[in-house]
């Protein structure tokens, strides 16, 4: 892998204009069980609140359908991408993550989101931020949201006939034979390594000091509760303790009225425990119900993203699941059914199927999660310009 020139990687000069509206150039992936538009830094405003006001227009929000923009009407296909060249000299690109939501004004910038994250190289690809040179392109990314640095494999084989949508003589392989539950068919793989999650967000791994907390909130509880943050900060809640068996579908429990205000109840109370403050208008913790695995995996899980059930389960949020069960005493651990040794395969089941996470482990007592690696696959949908608004698209770009 090469760092293109400058006057490779410049994009071109000034916003271009169609029909009275700003041409930015975007390319539109999915990663893992996301998708959404992903933008050269270069493109957008400096300013961020003019950035934020070109992707709600670009997104089409707030409008609970986005009928006037790219957003699919749900959480998880209301999301961006901007990605940059490397702040630091150990790693090659930044990437910022959106969470947009389709009824709501607000662009959070603070949590992380690992699908979205498997997109990434693919994308610096695509849109000339990176230069293959080999078989395998492996970059390192830092995530300015929480600055986790994560290292990303994708294929990167020669083209047979290069040509001007393959300039270095190499694409990006998106075909293959991985395939992954909550997304149809199979793809290439995308490697991802984690190198340092714990306390992505909050403080440290256990941002209360314990395994496990006695809480309540009102109309719920008293309770034990796990909060935990491995890459994205989760409350743990045994679903059986909310009178629920956790292998509801997410459609039943986006229905559940009674369950939703228990859930939203207990995450205020604690977002304050961890340290987050007033979590009301945040996208995280996200609440997790976990019950025994009934597929032959280690435990399964219901994530809200907050307020919504998730189809399947984000891939941070699965790799902190996984780490709770490794903890012992944790809410987690105690439905969990977790295989010896230092090197561990947790497999979190989901609405969708399972999540395989791959854990390495301290050998000493208590157990402490020291790698976390995982396997996603992406795909470029399309490639071209987002028209955005005139209004919408102000002050001076990077």
């Amino acid at each position: 892998m090469t760092q293109p020139t400058a006057a490779e990687a410049a994009p071109d000069p000034g916003p271009r204009t169609r029909g009275g509206q700003v041409a930015v150039p975007c390319w539109f992936l999915r990663g893992g069980t996301s998708r959404g538009p992903f933008f050269r830094a270069a493109d957008l405003p400096a300013d961020r609140a003019a950035r934020d006001a070109v992707l709600l227009a670009a997104m089409g929000s707030p409008d609970p359908r986005q009928i006037d923009g790219l957003g699919g009407a749900n959480p998880l296909t209301s999301k961006a991408g901007v990605v940059g060249p490397g702040s630091r000299p150990d790693v090659d690109l930044d990437f910022w993550f959106a969470q947009l939501q389709p009824g709501s004004d607000l662009v959070d910038t603070t949590a992380n989101c690992g699908n979205m994250l498997a997109a990434v190289v693919p994308f610096a690809v695509e849109s000339g931020l990176l230069v293959p040179d080999g078989d395998t392109t492996t970059a390192r990314v830092l995530t300015r949201n929480t600055e986790l640095v994560a290292e990303i494999s994708i294929r990167t084989p020669p083209a047979e006939a290069p040509g001007d949508d393959v300039p270095s003589g190499r694409y990006v392989e998106y075909a293959g034979d991985t395939a992954i539950d909550g997304v149809p068919g199979t793809a290439a793989a995308v490697t991802i390594g984690f190198l340092d999650t714990a306390g992505s967000v909050c403080s440290g791994l256990l941002p209360t000091g314990n395994v496990r907390d006695r809480v309540e909130a009102p109309g719920v509880g008293p309770l034990d509760v796990t909060c935990i943050d491995n890459g994205q900060p989760l409350v743990i809640v045994d679903a059986a303790d909310l009178g629920r068996t956790g292998h509801e579908s997410a459609e039943a429990l986006n229905a559940d009225t009674e369950l939703k205000e228990h859930l939203e109840a207990l995450r205020l109370v604690c977002g304050e425990l961890m340290g987050l403050g007033d979590v009301t208008a945040k996208n995280y913790p996200k609440m997790t119900l976990v019950s025994p695995a009934a597929r032959g995996g280690t435990i399964n899980t219901r994530s809200f993203i907050p307020h919504v059930c998730h189809g399947s389960i984000g891939v941070l949020a699965a790799v902190t699941a996984a780490t709770a069960c490794v903890l012992d005493g944790s809410v987690a651990a105690e439905l969990a059914d977790v295989p010896s040794g230092t090197d561990v395969s947790v497999s979190v089941e989901h609405p969708a199927g399972e999540f395989t996470v791959r854990l390495g482990l301290s050998a000493d007592a208590p157990r402490r999660v020291t790698t976390s690696a995982l396997v996603r696959t992406a795909r470029l949908i399309m490639a071209g310009e987002v028209l955005v608004p005139r209004r919408a698209y102000r002050h001076q770009r990077l």
